[in-house]
């Protein structure tokens, strides 16, 4: 595989300069290509670049709405609805996330329900950006089918990721943000893509058989939930969380709304966020410190976020794809 030295500027215009060509307002185009940039900026590789062409996928079919203009609604004095108005949900999310602070610093609880978007980026940025202002964040969504619950071969379940984030006074947060899949769908795709094996058990090919190749999971195969019923019974959670609680689509049925364009399906997200001051009182980061301070004394053993918060300590160009970058900027042609 070669690949094209990009400095985190020249990713952001890349991200950038494709959409607003492609259809996105300067405010949409701007939320989706930071969003991008963190991505590679953090090495999420599956949830960068990676993901330009199917943005601009919906782009070109009309099925997003590049000039989105979401709005909030407060159902009640702490819960929050997101019409995201057809678009990207790094705009909704952009839009939302302000109000969903303020009133959790009122209230100690607060619900973002985000509605009417296409997800295609990763949870951290949002449970990330409360823990930021000292808040946990909770985030799930739900996606297309590509996941067998547990003792089926056909998919039923969207790749269904979950997101946490706790704050820490004075350093980074802990967070992580996973599939309840045994592997993200793009991580899989990026693997097919790249010539590399999975591991057995991440999922099936056509036939119902476990494989280790990517491209019979990616091309007709489904993926398997992590921890068996264990996993399968949290992917169902997020589907009802996602969809059922938030009013939007299961990914059944998100599945049977898309036009197949390849870019993100109409769904829903779910944030929570808690402040610790509130519910906790004063002490609640000292406490949480020495708890934090255990775990990382342990051989082996290192805090969820740390990786990503790493990468960013390198500000140097990061190494694309070559053949991504090239089919990216034919999408400015």
């Amino acid at each position: 595989m070669t690949t094209t030295a990009l400095s985190l500027d020249e990713i952001y215009s890349l991200a950038k300069q494709t959409l607003l060509h492609n259809g996105c307002d300067e405010m949409n185009a701007e939320a989706v290509s930071k969003t991008v940039t963190h991505a590679e900026r953090d090495g999420s590789v599956s949830h960068g670049l990676f993901r330009i062409p199917g943005y601009t996928a919906a782009l070109r079919s009309k099925k997003v709405k590049g000039d989105a203009r979401p709005t909030n609604h407060f159902r009640t004095q702490n819960a929050i609805r997101v019409d995201g108005d057809y678009g990207f949900a790094p705009t909704a999310i952009q839009v939302g996330i302000p109000a969903l602070v303020e009133t959790t610093n009122k209230h100690g609880v607060g619900v973002l329900a985000i509605t009417n978007t296409h997800h295609f980026a990763a949870l951290w940025h949002e449970t990330e950006a409360l823990a930021e202002h000292n808040l946990i964040g909770i985030a799930c969504t739900a996606y297309m089918p590509s996941v067998a619950p547990a003792g089926a071969t056909k998919p039923l379940f969207g790749t269904n990721p979950i997101s946490f984030a706790w704050p820490r006074k004075n350093n980074t947060p802990v967070v992580y943000d996973m599939a309840t899949a045994s592997m993200a769908m793009g991580e899989v795709q990026v693997a097919a893509r790249d010539g590399h094996k999975v591991p057995m058990g991440t999922g099936l090919d056509k036939n119902g058989e476990k494989t280790d190749d990517p491209a019979a999971i990616a091309n007709g195969g489904v993926l398997l939930p992590f921890g068996g019923h264990k996993g399968s019974a949290i992917a169902m959670m997020v589907e009802l969380l996602a969809a059922g609680l938030v009013g939007d689509l299961f990914s059944f049925e998100a599945k049977i709304a898309d036009n197949k364009d390849g870019g993100p399906a109409r769904g829903g997200e779910f944030i929570m966020a808690l402040s610790p001051q509130l519910i906790a009182g004063d002490g609640w980061n000292e406490h949480a410190e020495k708890f934090f301070t255990e775990m990382e004394s342990m051989d082996g053993v290192r805090l969820p976020g740390q990786r990503r918060h790493n990468n960013r300590l390198d500000t140097g160009p990061r190494n694309i794809n070559t053949e991504l970058v090239e089919k990216i900027r034919s999408l400015l042609a």
